[in-house]
């Protein structure tokens, strides 16, 4: 979406004219995104029944999801996994042989298994769950790849849609140009040799500009260089409607062996990760999510090197371990990993340099704190000797301060932590302050700054992000009036007066009104 655009002439546009303006702009929309959707070709077709034969494999058991999911219940001998050709004789590894907690065995599981007080649910259970020597797998639909822009590229991520913090300038953030159209608010460590990471992290549903954007928030294990031959393993929550045809948060898996250009793939979409549990499905409905100033649900995730086998496991929550990624698909993670990532990554698919309003997180900044921003916990990392300790020199790092942000803090409940986040785009504008004693005039005058408001204070930025000025108060109403388009913010001790002439004016606050010429309230939020 552009910015919104400043005329020096102020022309009086009606509430009915503006809506049917913005009327016939959708219906335009639709007409053009039902024109390019072609019908598909009998070879297309072709393509995508034989990809699907070869993920939905037969199950003994199906499960139909309140989303709209079916979860097929397959032998764990018969999973995608087995379908690669180093593969084909694998003894399956039911357990890792040591855990960075300890010797992990059966008496260790059980007792985590009973002390979990709140099991992490999947919509699914509620219809029913698989039996042990089966696994749950998401079936994959023909729409579902259908949506992607080839059968080769379905459940794959884009080329370079790792953050690259390293070798950057601290100023990278004003303005960068990401490329590959991934942006992202980290914190990582590097420098040393590592053997896996744990964090928690509460789980959202941000929502999504186009449905070909996802949000995201995961750990990143990572070993190679920035370039063509980079190892990743990825783990986490993410909303991605061009992937699962739905706006959930889900949980989800990635790995690849050549920085995303011909291997791996999310979840169990292809050959590589071989799953043991029979209660966790890989792609499903997390449920519940955080809600705003409201209960806060998170999630832990633990990614290890078990290296007497040299396999890379996954741990979600207490006790359900999840499986592992065989050592021979990596090269440089056949050893260890030598950076390891914890935060958010978007795909803003805007051009020209203008930027979605895809959210990260929660889509609050970070200053918003416990109830309002997202944030990771517990940042672990696993050293040579299977240990957890808390990571050295944890760095942090963004594209664009002020889309999506990132910072770090420590305690002794959470250890190192992270707020991190952003609502994409924000209204961007060059604003002159009057002052008087009780009240200030706030006027947007051009496309040269940013506003970043929340609940508790109105904060404004230079282009360069630098805070130019804090008014503390509660914002307690928004009015929006229909032309000039004007936003009364009521302090308690005074009001401040925003106005913009421009439609667009994005500013995240909640209890937004829209008033009528008279006074009558159209629209509540």
């Amino acid at each position: 979406m552009a910015d919104a655009h400043v005329n020096t002439r102020r022309k009086r546009v009606g509430f009915r004219g503006v809506f049917l303006f913005i009327f016939f702009v959708f219906l335009d929309l639709a007409s053009l995104s039902c024109a390019a959707r072609q019908p598909p070709t009998s070879s297309q077709n072709l393509k995508v029944h034989k990809h699907l034969k070869r993920l939905n494999k037969p199950p003994v058991k199906t499960i139909q999801s309140p989303d709209g999911d079916t979860i097929d219940c397959v032998p764990i001998s018969h999973q995608p996994a087995f379908d690669h050709p180093f593969l084909k004789d694998h003894k399956i590894q039911m357990r890792p042989n040591y855990h960075p907690e300890g010797l992990y065995d059966e008496n260790k599981m059980n007792t985590e298994s009973k002390q979990r007080e709140n099991p992490i649910h999947q919509l699914w259970h509620v219809n029913g769950m698989c039996d042990e020597g089966t696994i749950p797998i998401r079936r994959t639909k023909e729409d579902d790849v259908m949506r992607a822009s080839s059968v080769k590229r379905y459940g794959k991520k884009q080329h370079k849609s790792i953050p690259k913090p390293r070798n950057l300038p601290k100023s990278a953030d004003l303005g960068l140009d990401n490329e590959s159209g991934h942006q992202h608010a980290i914190a990582y460590v590097e420098g040393d040799k590592y053997y896996g990471a744990k964090a928690t992290m509460n789980v959202w549903e941000p929502k999504i500009q186009q449905s070909n954007e996802f949000s995201l928030s995961q750990i990143w294990i990572l070993g190679g260089s920035f370039g063509q031959d980079l190892n990743s393993i990825e783990a986490g929550w993410q909303v991605s409607p061009d992937l699962y045809g739905d706006n959930n948060t889900r949980l989800f898996t990635y790995w690849t062996s050549d920085a995303y250009q011909a291997t791996g793939c999310y979840n169990l979409l292809c050959s590589g990760f071989i799953q043991i549990n029979s209660n966790i499905a890989m792609g499903a409905s997390i449920s519940p999510v955080s809600g705003f100033r409201n209960s806060q649900y998170d999630i832990s995730i633990l990614v290890w090197k078990d290296q007497k086998e040299g396999n890379w496991w996954m741990q979600f929550g207490n006790g359900y371990v999840l499986g592992y990624w065989p050592s021979f698909l990596f090269s440089y993670l056949a050893d260890s990993a030598s950076m390891i990532e914890w935060g958010g990554e978007v795909v803003n698919s805007e051009p020209n340099g203008h930027h979605t309003s895809t959210q990260m997180g929660s889509g609050r900044f970070p200053e918003e704190g416990f109830g309002k921003s997202s944030y990771f916990r517990n940042i672990q990392v696993v050293d040579k000797e299977n240990n957890l300790k808390t990571p050295k020199n944890l760095g942090t790092f963004t594209e664009q301060s002020n889309c999506y942000d990132v910072q770090t803090g420590s305690n002794s409940d959470w250890g190192h932590y992270f707020y991190y986040g952003g609502p994409g785009k924000v209204a961007k504008f060059l604003i002159s302050v009057k002052e008087t004693a009780c009240w200030c005039e706030l006027q947007f005058l051009g496309d040269e700054g940013a506003v970043r408001p929340n609940s508790q204070s109105l904060q404004l930025y230079r282009v360069d992000g630098k805070k130019t000025r804090e008014f503390s108060a509660n914002l307690l109403f928004v009015q929006f009036s229909s032309w000039p388009v004007g936003l009364s913010i009521n302090f308690g001790v005074g009001i401040v007066i925003l106005e913009s002439w421009g439609l667009h004016l994005d500013l995240f606050l909640k209890n937004l009104q829209l008033y009528g010429d008279n006074g009558t309230r159209k629209l509540d939020y």
